[in-house]
């Protein structure tokens, strides 16, 4: 018998999972499996959905968790669930460390790469989207008729790449880097990351000396302790 409790944020490219195993919440990344999903139902505890939810399975709307359960002030309608989850929970943490008081700044590096600005109130600020890593470079061939699809992963490390290839992953990479030290420095407050791409950004940003605080599960652990 499965005794394990599940809770999943549908996303937009791939799924989320925080899975329970004894006390312990462990967590996982993977391409939409509506047959995992399937087999799993009656220990999903909790879900959340900002990509499209599978017409194979029907989820239990009383386990949705959407914005109104959610206990940031302000919180407009229309912004994402994972947003505002990323943001009440960063706050939570910050609050434990004494960070608040000026407010925070998140940025969840995923397919779009949200900044979500929380006041010092625990009020919702503004924000900023911006396509994140892989959009961008997806964007770029599939938009020209020289640029070729991205098949690395690793950003070069000089400044001014000479293949095509590496020129595409380099300014991608540093023009996302650049508006989150702009934003971080323009509000004058803690960037905390969360999100896929978030530690491919996090030590670049300490060697800058930003004042910037990973937390790559923050989405998914606010899902886990929202009441």
């Amino acid at each position: 018998m499965n005794t394990k409790k599940y809770c999943l944020l549908i996303g937009n490219t791939r799924w989320h999972w925080a899975i329970q195993k004894s006390k312990t919440w462990v967590f996982a990344h993977t391409f939409p499996k509506p047959t995992k999903l399937q087999a799993i139902q009656n220990n999903l505890s909790k879900w959340a959905a900002v990509g499209p939810i599978p017409n194979e399975v029907p989820l239990d709307n009383k386990k949705c968790i959407r914005n109104a359960d959610i206990p940031l002030k302000k919180l407009p309608k229309w912004i994402g669930v994972d947003r505002a989850l990323a943001g009440w929970k960063c706050f939570e943490k910050a609050k434990t460390q004494n960070l608040h008081n000026k407010g925070i700044l998140v940025a969840d590096a995923g397919t779009i790469l949200s900044m979500t600005y929380i006041t010092a109130n625990q009020e919702f600020g503004g924000g900023q989207l911006m396509a994140g890593l892989k959009l961008q470079r997806s964007a770029m061939y599939e938009g020209t008729e020289k640029l070729p699809k991205i098949k690395k992963g690793n950003i070069p490390s000089n400044s001014f790449p000479k293949g095509t290839e590496e020129a595409m992953l380099k300014g991608s990479f540093q023009c996302l880097l650049s508006t989150l030290i702009d934003a971080q420095q323009e509000a004058g407050i803690p960037l905390w990351l969360c999100g896929g791409d978030s530690e491919i950004f996090f030590d670049h940003l300490k060697r800058r000396n930003i004042d910037v605080y990973l937390e790559p599960n923050l989405v998914l652990e606010a899902m886990v302790t929202i009441k």
